[in-house]
Formats: structure tokens, C-alpha cells, sequence
């Protein structure tokens, strides 16, 4: 293949040591109004985007939407706190490759027995917890990354018109999409399952 394989993984890593892991102690601990929640959240994941300073993050919009549909918490007397900003956070990142709907059913159960509550464990435990796990996986992430690009270059092998390289690319492109593609299956099987167990137990009741 015409990619460097060490090359792209470098190029990988380094893209993913730009993400800004935002913390909830890197949350202001006062309320925002709007403009002050979409400044921060379009500072603090401007590194996540593939066009920088064309792709949106969050906008006004995006997040009204999200309160009227019952995704996020209505803010209180027009301002967002931190739960409020986890919350967005992690839609952020749901939002390219599940629906509003299904996000609003993974979120439900956080929303309603953690959002504003005053528990041992809090909303912004629970966060960053995941964040912590999610940043101790990048090492097995890029192997399993290196492991497909070695599979797509055992492919194609047999082809003397020189497009060789073009196939194994196209291979290494449709195995990654593959494996996308298994786990939001996986995901939307888990966010049915939820959904029917939660139906099931409101028709008890």
C-alpha cells in the first residue's frame, strides 16, 4: 500500500493526543448563559473537528433542540451548569452516529436519578470515570487499527495491473467501516433492548 502504516499510526496518535479530554474540574463552576456555554464547548472540542473553523460543535440551536426534545435538562432561569455541560458533552460525541432518540434513551436513566442530584456518586463521577477509561483504551484502539491495515495489505496481492494499492486501501477503508459498522449495530441493539425493558416495566406499573 502507498500508506505508511507507521506513518498513519503517528498521524493517528498525534490527532488523538490533540483531543482535549475535557474533565469536569475543567468546567467552570458557574452557571453560563448560552453564549458563554457554546464559547467554551466550541473552544475546548475545536481539536475534534475535521474542518476546523467550518464544522460546527454546538450551537444555540442544536442545544435548544436538545432541551425541547428532552435530551438535556431545560437550563434553570436561562443558565447551564456543570451537569448541564457533561451532558452536552457527551451528546457532542453520540450525535455522529446515533439519533436523537436513541441518545435521549442512553441518557434518560443518568438525567433522571443523577442530573442536579446530590448523591455519593455524581453526574460528573460517572463522566469522568468514562473519560479516564476512554483514554487508557487509545494504546488498544491503534493496535487494532494496525491489525486491519496488516490484513487489507494480505489483499490484492494477485492483481499486475498496478492497482495493487488502490484495492488495499479501498480494503482498509471497508474493514474499518465494517467494524463501525458492527458496533453501532451492537449499539442500537442495546439502546432497543433498554427501551423495550423500560416499556415492559411502565405497562407493570
Amino acid at each position: 500500500m502507498t500508506i505508511d502504516i507507521n506513518d498513519l499510526i503517528k498521524s493517528i496518535t498525534e490527532s488523538l493526543g490533540r483531543i482535549e479530554y475535557i474533565r469536569s474540574e475543567d468546567i467552570p463552576n458557574i452557571d453560563l448563559y448560552m453564549d458563554q456555554v457554546t464559547s467554551f464547548l466550541n473552544t475546548r472540542l475545536k481539536s475534534t473537528t475535521r474542518n476546523k473553523g467550518e464544522d460546527k460543535i454546538l450551537t444555540k440551536t442544536m442545544i435548544n433542540n436538545y432541551a425541547k426534545n428532552d435530551v438535556l435538562p431545560p437550563p434553570v432561569k436561562k443558565k447551564y451548569n456543570k451537569d448541564h455541560m457533561v451532558t452536552l458533552i457527551l451528546i457532542y460525541y453520540y450525535k455522529y452516529f446515533l439519533s436523537i432518540s436513541d441518545i435521549e434513551t442512553i441518557l434518560k436513566p443518568l438525567n433522571e436519578d443523577y442530573f442536579g442530584q446530590d448523591k455519593d456518586v455524581k453526574l460528573t463521577d460517572i463522566y469522568d470515570e468514562l473519560i479516564d477509561k476512554e483514554a487508557q483504551m487509545l494504546d488498544g484502539i491503534i493496535a487494532d487499527i494496525r491489525t486491519l491495515y496488516d490484513e487489507a495489505h494480505t489483499m490484492y496481492t494477485d492483481v499486475n495491473n498496478g492497482d495493487e494499492d488502490t484495492l488495499q486501501l479501498f480494503a482498509f477503508i471497508s474493514l474499518l467501516s465494517q467494524d463501525v459498522y458492527i458496533k453501532k449495530l451492537l449499539i442500537e441493539k442495546l439502546v432497543d433492548g433498554y427501551k423495550q425493558k423500560v416499556e415492559q416495566e411502565d405497562k407493570r406499573k
